[in-house]
């Protein structure tokens, strides 16, 4: 039995990314994790940062692939079953790659939670649109906004990919210590790996040309912009070389 596309859940979906990406503007707060953790949080309620970043980003992973998974192969080549297939690889390898590389702090299992029940939905929205509700023209792969938009999404997932590899090599395993990044885009911004992210579902939103990539994209913006905007404080008040023509997320303005 055919799914048809209910539009309801696609736009109360979409504008649930978008609120909480107010909200997080709003609050101004970075999320407590990372460099964030509260110290006198105890050790029972922290899980190490590889398990936690596996069992958060997982559902990101494993919802749209499992949508994927259920098509006919008739499908498979089609602009959606191929965007959505980006979608998979970005969160493929923040599962099974980045996780098992992360040498960060153990991590809140409350922000795991809530990261978890994020990805799970999210992943669900942006694989049930682009599968059920999405429709592209025959002439899509040739369209500027596919072309743009998936090399922006590549373009950022290498920016990200890179500079997630500068920020591990400032530690040696077991070491929870802070060192001034250098190489990359962090010649210029302190959230480099952000600003990758923030890159790449911008082509993504681009490329889909869909309404819950975008809510994504400024969700991702308003999330990750804020947390680089905290990350560049936090150096300034730890290290007095910091470099101070260093921006926080955009190169020269911000």
């Amino acid at each position: 039995m055919s799914v048809r596309c209910q539009e309801s859940p696609v736009l109360a979906g979409s504008a649930t990314l978008a609120v909480l990406g107010a909200l997080v503007v709003c609050l101004a707060e970075p999320a407590g994790y990372g460099k964030y953790t509260e110290s006198r949080m105890p050790v029972a309620t922290r899980l190490s940062a590889r398990a936690a970043w596996f069992l958060q980003e997982l559902p990101s992973f494993a919802v749209p692939a499992g949508i994927l998974a259920g098509q006919p192969r008739s499908l498979f080549g089609q602009p959606a079953t191929v965007l959505l297939g980006l979608f998979c690889a970005h969160y493929f390898h923040r599962t099974f790659v980045y996780s098992l590389l992360t040498r960060g702090r153990p991590f809140p299992v409350v922000f795991l939670f809530r990261g978890f029940v994020f990805c799970m939905g999210n992943g669900l929205l942006q694989g049930y649109y682009l599968v059920y509700c999405a429709e592209y023209p025959a002439d899509w792969y040739t369209d500027i906004r596919f072309s743009l938009g998936v090399f922006l999404f590549i373009l950022g997932m290498g920016i990200n990919i890179h500079s997630d590899y500068i920020l591990r090599q400032l530690r040696k395993p077991g070491e929870i210590i802070y060192r001034i990044p250098q190489g990359g885009l962090f010649t210029y911004v302190s959230g480099a790996n952000f600003l990758g992210e923030i890159i790449e579902w911008i082509g993504y939103a681009l490329a889909t040309w869909s309404l819950p990539a975008l809510a994504f994209a400024f969700f991702s913006l308003c999330f990750l912009g804020l947390r680089a905007f905290h990350h560049h404080r936090f150096y300034l008040k730890m290290f007095e070389d910091y470099p101070k023509s260093r921006k926080a997320l955009i190169p020269v303005i911000f």
